[in-house]
């Protein structure tokens, strides 16, 4: 027999990149920029936004507009959508994840990503002029100011949760790249 489909829509969904985008407030903020310019979109992601469908030149350039405003950009090269892609889940594990990773950092990026650690660490720094590993020193540093500014937190703790090898460590990086001490 025949199967009879009824009321089946294949609908096509657009994925756009975002560049800048690496807080909840950013997603709150592209969010609204969406909803004020009616279109309409299913996820909003870090970096990342999937619209219900495709939208027109001027809908995008209207979009890129406001976002440029706000202090982001829409990227399109698969280069810099990659390099994008690096920043958000090194972010993600640094600023928003209370779990440890269970294997080494480039491991877990490699795997995150589907690509060798050595591509992802070649395109980086082609487009960064930096290395992963000093993307990850900067973020974990940006992290214990946030820690130590807004939290009630010891250094032993800070150490554990950001997979120092000890305090000692820590400190020494945060005094090396800030100038300053985590006292």
């Amino acid at each position: 027999g025949s199967r009879r489909l009824t009321n089946l829509s294949l609908k096509t969904v657009v994925k756009i990149y975002i560049r800048h985008m690496v807080s909840i407030r950013c997603k709150m903020l592209v969010k609204r920029i969406l909803e004020e310019q009616e279109i309409p979109f299913i996820s909003i992601d870090l970096g990342e936004v999937v619209l219900d469908g495709p939208i027109t030149s001027g809908q995008r350039s209207q979009f890129a507009k406001a976002l440029k405003e706000q202090g982001r950009e829409l990227i399109s090269s698969r280069t810099s959508i990659l390099v994008e892609k690096i920043k958000i889940v090194i972010i993600q594990v640094i600023h928003f994840s209370e779990k440890r990773l269970k294997k080494n950092f480039s491991h877990f990026l490699a795997e995150k990503l589907n690509y060798s650690y050595t591509y992802l660490s070649k395109v980086f720094s082609r487009s960064e002029s930096s290395t992963i590993e000093k993307f990850v020193i900067q973020q974990k540093i940006e992290r214990v100011k946030d820690l130590l500014m807004h939290a009630d937190i010891t250094l032993t703790e800070l150490e554990y949760q950001l997979e120092y090898s000890s305090v000692a460590h820590l400190s020494a990086q945060f005094k090396k790249d800030t100038g300053r001490t985590t006292t």
